[in-house]
């Protein structure tokens, strides 16, 4: 006999933000699934009502507020052991009323900076990345077939148009001239105050206070997070199991796809969203969508669960 099919349930949350731009969080109360633990404000999305009108509602029962809503953050779908969650988080512009705790539960102002300090279900998870962190992230493309200055040119651009985060993958390079790059594109980044990854070489990211992205080969052979907390770990995916042992491994984020057909490897497997989507409830690390993208996908991979895009030629400028 094949096992019942878990319930869907769709949640609506609000991030709400004070005039100091500190974000409102909820804590569950006693009784509830995953008591004590943080949340944005919201709840359960009822039959018949819009998204914007269900956080409404949730929002006056809770907090005793009448808020008007913004545009979405993110759309996480998140599997638990007895059900199959769709969190839809939404901005709140404004609202009118002094939010209490009206079902009893704790509430705190937050610094957003101090977010991931708070114990949140795993659906939350994500929507801290998407207020906190890029939704971008550059893999550069290698530098084989150029010049250092014309590829340090690149990358001063790329930096320049606003990238935040950046891998730094330079296949075909023979060693010296790899660390040569890679110091000089460290300390770029840093200088911009970009944060900056090194593509599978856990020695040079110690060596050059830079982190670490690790393909996915590497998972299996690591049993510890290769660097400390100050330093970004983050992983190539393309299978669920990969995933959690991303996650076991701490990593702070993924990179899982190929979400559409590539240049690169044309004809080659594709996930397509609602593939990413199912991968991508299993977990609760931040995931960056990848494969075949550009910044106008980003909209769209955030209503599936993604941080944003990871991309070469959608974000490189040559």
């Amino acid at each position: 006999m094949s096992p019942e099919p878990l319930r869907s349930i769709h949640v609506v949350a609000g991030v709400i933000s004070d005039a100091r731009g500190r974000i409102l969080l909820a804590r569950r109360t006693e009784g509830r699934d995953l008591a004590g633990r943080w949340e944005f404000p919201g709840g359960k999305r009822e039959a018949g009502e819009t998204e914007a009108e269900a956080l409404i509602r949730e929002l006056q029962e809770e907090l005793g507020i009448t808020a008007e809503i913004g545009e979405p953050i993110i759309n996480v779908p998140q599997q638990y052991p007895d059900k199959r969650l769709r969190l839809d988080v939404r901005r709140v512009l404004s609202w009118k009323g002094n939010p209490r705790g009206h079902e009893g539960q704790a509430l705190a102002w937050v610094a957003p900076e101090k977010l991931p300090r708070y114990v949140m279900p795993p659906a939350d998870r994500p929507v801290v990345a998407a207020l906190l962190h890029p939704d971008r992230y550059l893999v550069t493309p290698s530098p084989a077939d150029v010049d250092d200055e014309t590829w340090l040119g690149a990358l001063q651009r790329a930096l320049e148009s606003g990238v935040r985060r950046l891998q730094l993958r330079m296949p075909g390079v023979d060693a010296e001239r790899r660390r040569r790059l890679a110091r000089a594109a460290v300390e770029a980044s840093q200088r911009a105050g970009v944060e900056v990854l090194i593509n599978s070489d856990i020695g040079l990211a110690r060596e050059l206070g830079a982190g670490v992205h690790l393909r996915a080969a590497q998972l299996p052979e690591l049993s510890v997070r290769p660097l400390p907390d100050a330093q970004p770990v983050a992983a190539s995916c393309h299978t669920g199991e990969e995933l959690r042992r991303a996650e076991d491994l701490g990593c702070d984020f993924a990179a899982l796809g190929s979400v559409r057909e590539t240049a690169s490897h044309p004809g080659g497997s594709v996930l397509g969203w609602e593939g990413f989507a199912r991968l991508r409830e299993a977990v609760s690390l931040p995931i960056y969508a990848i494969g075949g993208l550009q910044p106008d996908h980003i909209l769209e991979a955030r209503q599936h669960g993604a941080q944003g895009i990871a991309a070469i030629r959608g974000l490189w400028a040559d």
